[in-house]
């Protein structure tokens, strides 16, 4: 990380402010230290926050826009990695967060690959539900391979942010596993969705 202020001596006697730091900016190129980046020479301090955007933009060479990236635009992605299977479609989808929000409701619910693994390995999972966008998704890869050893169902839905807002929390979550409950009232809709799940594997 490059600083912005360097002490009132490396500016080299230029005669600025009567602060003892100095902004980076307010320094000539030709009396500045070898250590300090165009960049920070270059980027303008005095401007608002959306100027200094569109100039950190173009001195980058791109292109001063916003990128709002939307829940259509999230189910409707082709890029998915192929690693992640059986891959929910957008109806299934649908019904996959609903339930994991209501078993959120009813305590069903671990949220994390950790947790997630933790009840397969107690033998209290119903099915685990997996995000495609995970990065690098090979953490979440041992999951299926305990799903099939536990005889446990499993799908990958394509956004973690989504799966996380199911959860009931503002980060994403790249697993999460609902779990076994004693007289549960979510009983039908959870053997709905692994019949769901065991129609895509086949």
């Amino acid at each position: 990380m490059v600083p912005d202020l360097l002490d009132h001596k490396e500016a080299e006697g230029k005669q600025v402010a009567a602060s003892p730091r100095v902004p980076a900016a307010l320094i000539p190129r030709e009396q500045a230290p070898h250590w300090l980046s165009l960049r920070a020479l270059e980027w303008p301090h005095h401007r608002t926050g959306a100027q200094q955007w569109q100039q950190h933009e173009k001195l980058r060479g791109g292109s001063f826009q916003s990128q709002k990236i939307t829940k259509t635009d999230a189910i409707t992605e082709a890029d998915v990695n192929p690693k992640a299977y059986p891959l929910a479609d957008a109806h299934l989808t649908k019904k996959l967060l609903d339930l994991v929000q209501q078993s959120c409701n009813y305590k069903q619910l671990r949220k994390g690959a950790n947790e997630a693994t933790k009840t397969l390995n107690r033998g209290i999972s119903e099915f685990i539900v997996m995000a495609a966008d995970a990065e690098p998704l090979e953490i979440i890869l041992h999951l299926p391979l305990l799903c099939e050893d536990k005889n446990v169902p499993y799908v990958c839905v394509r956004s973690k942010q989504a799966l996380g807002r199911a959860c009931g929390v503002s980060r994403p979550v790249i697993a999460c596993s609902v779990t076994i409950k004693e007289g549960s009232q979510l009983k039908q809709q959870i053997q709905s969705i692994q019949q769901s799940i065991e129609r895509l594997l086949v």
